[in-house]
């Protein structure tokens, strides 16, 4: 891994637009939180995956910022020592046994044991942990209405909404344009259900991240002087099963792991 020497060898690799996408008035203030550590250089939509995996960690040290991630992990674990998980499990839409509760993730179980520790199929990692303690704490275990918002509808969702456009929804299309395997993979590897055209959309397909937290995916195709399109949408009791950090985070790190996947077929990534 590559570590940065000082802020303009950051500022090289931006996009030079100062789109404020990052919530910074120019690239060069990003660039400089970003060497100080004190923001993630994956908040800028525009930099392509193999850079971020390659500037991911500082070698022989951790950045601020990892710092800072394994300090909220740590404290997060603290917090589920205390949590009744039985009371939880009736919550989350979970399974509490033998001292464990289990919970699906893209429809495969995850067990978690009061000391924090988990266990399941799927490789567990920052993310998934940070996304489980998270839903778990923060699900109030309000039943789902049916009724699917966009992400600025949410509470908080708002203030992140172009974050989450740009990083999220964006980089999504991008993907389903480019990689024709995507929505079959989305069923056979993450659990997806084809469901009803909703909004008047081409593709409508339902994903299931965590119980209480399933998310819409709707995409047009491009047709005659209409571009493609792509949307993500979100039960409107979101809001209230977890925090609006939890749900763009989920959002985001599923077009993390597309990327890498459409990476693999030889479906390179563009910038937005």
């Amino acid at each position: 891994m590559t570590s940065f020497d000082n802020a303009m060898a950051v500022f090289k690799l931006l996009p030079k637009t100062n789109c404020k996408v990052c919530n910074e008035k120019t690239c060069l203030a990003f660039a400089s939180k970003v060497f100080l550590g004190k923001k993630a250089l994956n908040l800028c939509p525009q930099i392509q995956p193999e850079i971020l995996e390659q500037y991911r960690d500082q070698p022989g040290k951790e950045s601020p910022a990892e710092q800072q991630e394994r300090k909220i992990l740590l404290e997060l674990k603290q917090q589920i020592k205390s949590c009744d998980l039985k009371e939880a499990a009736q919550k989350t839409g979970g399974v509490y046994e033998n001292q464990r509760l289990t919970i699906r993730i893209f429809g495969k179980p995850l067990s978690i044991d009061n000391n924090g520790r988990m266990s399941s199929d799927i490789h567990i990692n920052p993310w998934i942990t940070s996304t489980v303690f998270g839903y778990i704490l923060n699900c109030k275990g309000v039943p789902l209405t049916g009724n699917w918002v966009p992400f600025r509808e949410l509470k908080g969702g708002l203030e992140k909404n172009g974050l989450f456009v740009a990083r999220s929804e964006n980089s999504f299309k991008q993907i389903a344009d480019r990689y024709t395997g995507l929505f079959e993979d989305l069923i056979l590897i993450f659990n997806g259900t084809k469901t009803g055209q909703h909004f008047d959309s081409d593709i409508s397909l339902v994903l299931r991240p965590l119980p209480k937290l399933p998310i819409l995916v709707c995409y047009w195709k491009p047709d005659e002087d209409m571009d493609s399109d792509l949307h993500l949408f979100f039960d409107s009791s979101a809001d209230m099963n977890a925090n609006i950090d939890i749900v763009y985070g989920i959002a985001a790190g599923i077009v993390v792991m597309f990327e890498k996947i459409a990476a693999r077929h030889g479906v390179s990534s563009i910038k937005t």
